[in-house]
Protein backbone atom coordinates (compact mmCIF):
# COMPACT_ATOMS: atom_id res chain seq x y z
CA UNK A 1 0.00 0.00 0.00
CA UNK A 2 1.28 3.18 -0.93
CA UNK A 3 1.51 6.54 1.15
CA UNK A 4 -0.21 9.62 0.38
CA UNK A 5 2.70 11.32 -0.60
CA UNK A 6 3.98 8.35 -2.42
CA UNK A 7 0.50 8.34 -4.14
CA UNK A 8 0.48 11.74 -5.83
CA UNK A 9 3.87 11.24 -6.92
CA UNK A 10 3.05 7.71 -8.86
CA UNK A 11 -0.35 10.06 -9.74
CA UNK A 12 1.60 12.99 -11.07
CA UNK A 13 4.22 11.15 -13.34
CA UNK A 14 1.66 9.49 -14.57
CA UNK A 15 -0.80 12.44 -15.33
CA UNK A 16 2.60 13.81 -17.48
CA UNK A 17 3.17 10.29 -19.22
CA UNK A 18 -0.88 10.61 -20.15
CA UNK A 19 -1.02 13.98 -21.23
CA UNK A 20 1.86 13.57 -23.52
CA UNK A 21 0.58 11.32 -25.37
CA UNK A 22 -2.91 12.76 -25.30
CA UNK A 23 -2.20 15.97 -27.36
CA UNK A 24 0.56 13.34 -29.86
CA UNK A 25 -2.13 10.73 -30.23
CA UNK A 26 -5.17 10.38 -27.94
CA UNK A 27 -3.61 7.43 -26.24
CA UNK A 28 -3.88 8.98 -22.08
CA UNK A 29 -6.25 6.64 -21.60
CA UNK A 30 -4.35 3.53 -22.16
CA UNK A 31 -1.70 4.82 -19.68
CA UNK A 32 -3.56 6.38 -17.02
CA UNK A 33 -6.65 3.98 -16.74
CA UNK A 34 -4.64 0.86 -16.37
CA UNK A 35 -2.57 2.32 -13.36
CA UNK A 36 -5.94 3.54 -11.43
CA UNK A 37 -7.06 -0.02 -11.67
CA UNK A 38 -3.33 -1.10 -10.51
CA UNK A 39 -3.99 1.34 -7.21
CA UNK A 40 -7.47 -0.07 -6.12
CA UNK A 41 -10.42 1.67 -7.98
CA UNK A 42 -13.21 -0.05 -9.11
CA UNK A 43 -13.23 -0.49 -13.05
CA UNK A 44 -16.14 2.45 -13.02
CA UNK A 45 -15.20 4.50 -10.25
CA UNK A 46 -11.01 4.41 -12.30
CA UNK A 47 -13.06 5.70 -15.35
CA UNK A 48 -14.89 8.75 -13.37
CA UNK A 49 -11.57 9.77 -12.18
CA UNK A 50 -9.76 9.42 -15.26
CA UNK A 51 -11.47 11.36 -17.28
CA UNK A 52 -12.05 13.99 -14.65
CA UNK A 53 -8.21 14.25 -14.33
CA UNK A 54 -7.68 14.79 -18.19
CA UNK A 55 -10.01 17.64 -18.29
CA UNK A 56 -6.45 19.43 -17.25
CA UNK A 57 -5.27 18.35 -20.79
CA UNK A 58 -7.20 20.67 -22.18
CA UNK A 59 -5.55 23.84 -20.46
CA UNK A 60 -2.22 23.10 -21.27
CA UNK A 61 -3.07 22.30 -25.10
CA UNK A 62 -5.90 24.10 -26.24
CA UNK A 63 -4.47 27.47 -25.42
CA UNK A 64 -1.12 26.63 -27.04
CA UNK A 65 -3.33 25.37 -30.17
CA UNK A 66 -4.47 28.86 -30.94
CA UNK A 67 -2.53 29.72 -34.36
CA UNK A 68 -3.88 25.83 -35.82
CA UNK A 69 -7.59 26.98 -34.58
CA UNK A 70 -7.92 30.24 -36.18
CA UNK A 71 -9.82 30.66 -39.29
CA UNK A 72 -11.27 26.82 -38.93
CA UNK A 73 -14.65 28.04 -37.04
CA UNK A 74 -17.29 26.62 -39.86
CA UNK A 75 -15.52 22.89 -39.52
CA UNK A 76 -15.53 23.53 -35.61
CA UNK A 77 -19.18 24.44 -35.39
CA UNK A 78 -19.89 21.05 -36.69
CA UNK A 79 -17.44 19.03 -34.94
CA UNK A 80 -17.92 20.22 -31.41
CA UNK A 81 -21.66 19.74 -31.23
CA UNK A 82 -21.80 16.26 -32.47
CA UNK A 83 -18.71 15.49 -30.55
CA UNK A 84 -20.55 16.77 -26.70
CA UNK A 85 -23.67 15.35 -27.82
CA UNK A 86 -22.00 11.87 -28.29
CA UNK A 87 -20.61 11.94 -24.93
CA UNK A 88 -23.24 13.29 -23.00
CA UNK A 89 -25.02 10.13 -24.15
CA UNK A 90 -22.27 8.00 -23.47
CA UNK A 91 -21.74 9.26 -20.17
CA UNK A 92 -25.18 8.82 -19.30
CA UNK A 93 -24.74 5.28 -20.25
CA UNK A 94 -21.94 4.76 -18.12
CA UNK A 95 -24.20 4.62 -15.52
CA UNK A 96 -27.39 2.76 -16.89
CA UNK A 97 -25.27 -0.46 -17.71
CA UNK A 98 -24.30 -2.06 -15.12
CA UNK A 99 -20.44 -1.50 -13.25
CA UNK A 100 -20.67 -5.37 -14.02
CA UNK A 101 -20.80 -5.12 -17.43
CA UNK A 102 -18.33 -2.15 -17.62
CA UNK A 103 -15.71 -4.27 -16.30
CA UNK A 104 -16.07 -7.15 -18.55
CA UNK A 105 -16.22 -4.93 -21.67
CA UNK A 106 -13.35 -2.77 -21.51
CA UNK A 107 -10.80 -5.01 -21.81
CA UNK A 108 -12.00 -5.56 -25.30
CA UNK A 109 -11.80 -1.79 -25.73
CA UNK A 110 -8.52 -1.20 -24.49
CA UNK A 111 -7.55 -4.45 -27.04
CA UNK A 112 -9.40 -3.05 -30.03
CA UNK A 113 -7.33 0.60 -29.23
CA UNK A 114 -4.22 -1.09 -29.06
CA UNK A 115 -4.78 -2.84 -32.04
CA UNK A 116 -6.37 0.51 -34.19
CA UNK A 117 -3.02 1.82 -32.78
CA UNK A 118 -0.84 -0.26 -34.30
CA UNK A 119 -2.33 -0.56 -37.65
CA UNK A 120 -0.45 1.67 -40.06
CA UNK A 121 -2.75 4.37 -41.61
CA UNK A 122 -1.73 7.12 -44.39
CA UNK A 123 -2.09 10.55 -43.24
CA UNK A 124 -2.17 12.09 -46.65
CA UNK A 125 -0.57 16.12 -46.03
CA UNK A 126 -2.48 18.63 -47.66
CA UNK A 127 -0.37 20.65 -50.17
CA UNK A 128 -1.11 24.73 -50.24
CA UNK A 129 -3.62 25.00 -53.00
CA UNK A 130 -4.79 21.57 -53.30
CA UNK A 131 -8.59 21.23 -53.13
CA UNK A 132 -10.41 18.32 -51.39
CA UNK A 133 -13.46 16.84 -52.28
CA UNK A 134 -15.49 15.01 -49.86
CA UNK A 135 -18.52 12.69 -51.13
CA UNK A 136 -21.74 13.76 -49.17
CA UNK A 137 -22.25 10.20 -48.16
CA UNK A 138 -18.91 10.23 -46.74
CA UNK A 139 -19.47 13.88 -44.71
CA UNK A 140 -22.82 12.10 -43.22
CA UNK A 141 -21.43 8.66 -42.34
CA UNK A 142 -18.02 10.86 -41.27
CA UNK A 143 -20.52 13.02 -38.65
CA UNK A 144 -22.17 9.68 -37.56
CA UNK A 145 -18.18 8.72 -36.82
CA UNK A 146 -17.75 11.63 -34.89
CA UNK A 147 -21.64 11.24 -32.86
CA UNK A 148 -19.83 7.81 -31.91
CA UNK A 149 -16.24 8.84 -31.06
CA UNK A 150 -18.19 11.25 -28.67
CA UNK A 151 -20.06 8.93 -27.42
CA UNK A 152 -17.12 6.15 -26.81
CA UNK A 153 -15.32 8.91 -25.22
CA UNK A 154 -17.88 9.68 -22.78
CA UNK A 155 -18.70 5.85 -21.53
CA UNK A 156 -14.81 5.10 -21.66
CA UNK A 157 -12.89 6.61 -24.31
CA UNK A 158 -9.54 4.41 -24.58
CA UNK A 159 -8.10 5.78 -28.31
CA UNK A 160 -10.93 7.64 -29.06
CA UNK A 161 -8.42 10.38 -30.04
CA UNK A 162 -6.73 7.76 -32.53
CA UNK A 163 -10.36 7.19 -34.01
CA UNK A 164 -11.26 10.95 -33.93
CA UNK A 165 -8.10 11.75 -36.00
CA UNK A 166 -8.84 8.62 -38.62
CA UNK A 167 -12.00 10.40 -38.93
CA UNK A 168 -10.44 14.18 -39.55
CA UNK A 169 -7.67 12.87 -41.50
CA UNK A 170 -10.30 11.36 -44.35
CA UNK A 171 -13.00 14.59 -44.19
CA UNK A 172 -10.66 17.91 -43.44
CA UNK A 173 -8.74 19.55 -46.05
CA UNK A 174 -6.59 21.21 -42.83
CA UNK A 175 -2.99 19.89 -42.40
CA UNK A 176 -2.56 17.33 -39.71
CA UNK A 177 -1.13 20.05 -37.50
CA UNK A 178 -5.10 21.42 -37.81
CA UNK A 179 -7.02 18.87 -37.06
CA UNK A 180 -5.24 17.35 -34.00
CA UNK A 181 -6.04 20.53 -32.38
CA UNK A 182 -9.50 20.33 -33.42
CA UNK A 183 -9.40 17.08 -31.97
CA UNK A 184 -7.93 18.27 -28.89
CA UNK A 185 -10.30 20.88 -28.19
CA UNK A 186 -13.57 18.45 -29.07
CA UNK A 187 -12.50 15.64 -27.13
CA UNK A 188 -11.13 18.11 -24.43
CA UNK A 189 -15.00 19.94 -24.13
CA UNK A 190 -16.05 16.18 -24.31
CA UNK A 191 -14.09 15.41 -21.64
CA UNK A 192 -15.34 18.75 -19.33
CA UNK A 193 -19.05 17.38 -20.89
CA UNK A 194 -18.89 14.14 -19.34
CA UNK A 195 -17.06 14.75 -15.93
CA UNK A 196 -19.88 17.30 -15.15
CA UNK A 197 -22.32 14.44 -15.65
CA UNK A 198 -20.51 11.88 -13.96
CA UNK A 199 -20.17 14.26 -11.17
CA UNK A 200 -24.17 14.42 -10.83
CA UNK A 201 -24.00 10.76 -10.65
CA UNK A 202 -21.20 9.33 -7.99
CA UNK A 203 -18.49 11.26 -5.88
CA UNK A 204 -14.77 12.06 -7.33
CA UNK A 205 -12.23 11.01 -5.91
CA UNK A 206 -10.40 14.43 -5.86
CA UNK A 207 -7.47 12.73 -3.92
CA UNK A 208 -6.28 10.83 -6.97
CA UNK A 209 -7.97 13.60 -9.88
CA UNK A 210 -6.06 16.52 -8.95
CA UNK A 211 -2.39 15.05 -8.68
CA UNK A 212 -3.40 13.06 -12.06
CA UNK A 213 -4.87 16.80 -13.37
CA UNK A 214 -1.34 18.39 -12.27
CA UNK A 215 0.62 16.02 -14.75
CA UNK A 216 -1.93 16.30 -17.42
CA UNK A 217 -2.44 19.71 -17.08
CA UNK A 218 1.44 20.90 -16.92
CA UNK A 219 3.51 22.28 -19.49
CA UNK A 220 4.43 18.79 -20.52
CA UNK A 221 1.88 18.69 -22.72
CA UNK A 222 3.97 21.07 -25.02
CA UNK A 223 6.15 18.36 -25.66
CA UNK A 224 2.83 16.36 -27.20
CA UNK A 225 2.19 19.25 -29.66
CA UNK A 226 5.99 19.74 -30.51
CA UNK A 227 6.05 15.55 -31.70
CA UNK A 228 3.09 16.34 -33.85
CA UNK A 229 4.52 19.83 -35.44
CA UNK A 230 7.88 18.08 -35.97
CA UNK A 231 6.37 14.76 -37.86
CA UNK A 232 3.66 16.73 -39.66
CA UNK A 233 5.73 15.86 -42.73
CA UNK A 234 5.61 11.84 -42.56
CA UNK A 235 2.94 10.43 -41.48
CA UNK A 236 5.19 7.52 -41.42
CA UNK A 237 7.25 8.92 -38.54
CA UNK A 238 3.67 10.21 -36.86
CA UNK A 239 2.60 6.39 -36.89
CA UNK A 240 6.31 5.46 -35.64
CA UNK A 241 5.24 7.59 -32.28
CA UNK A 242 2.06 6.16 -32.14
CA UNK A 243 3.38 3.00 -32.14
CA UNK A 244 6.42 4.25 -28.92
CA UNK A 245 2.87 5.14 -26.94
CA UNK A 246 1.67 1.87 -27.46
CA UNK A 247 5.20 0.71 -26.21
CA UNK A 248 4.80 3.31 -23.13
CA UNK A 249 1.39 1.83 -22.38
CA UNK A 250 2.47 -1.87 -22.45
CA UNK A 251 5.23 -1.19 -20.28
CA UNK A 252 3.23 0.69 -17.74
CA UNK A 253 1.32 -2.30 -17.52
CA UNK A 254 3.55 -4.59 -16.65
CA UNK A 255 4.98 -2.51 -13.71
CA UNK A 256 1.51 -1.66 -12.27
CA UNK A 257 0.29 -5.66 -12.16
CA UNK A 258 3.35 -6.10 -10.34
CA UNK A 259 2.82 -3.55 -7.91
Amino acid sequence: MFTFGELIVILVVVGIVAGIVSTAAGLASLVSYPVLLALGLPPVTANVTNTVGLVFTSFGAVPASRRELRGHGQELKTLIPLTLVGSIVGAILLFIIPAATFAKVVPFFILIAGILVLIPRHIHIKQPGEIVVTPKWMTALAWLGIFLVGAYTGYFGAAGGVLMLSILSFTSAAPFVVYNAQKNLALGLANIVSAVVYGLQTPIQWRYVLPLGIGTGGQFVQIGLWIVSENEVSGDKLNSNVKAGKLTYVTILKLSHRV
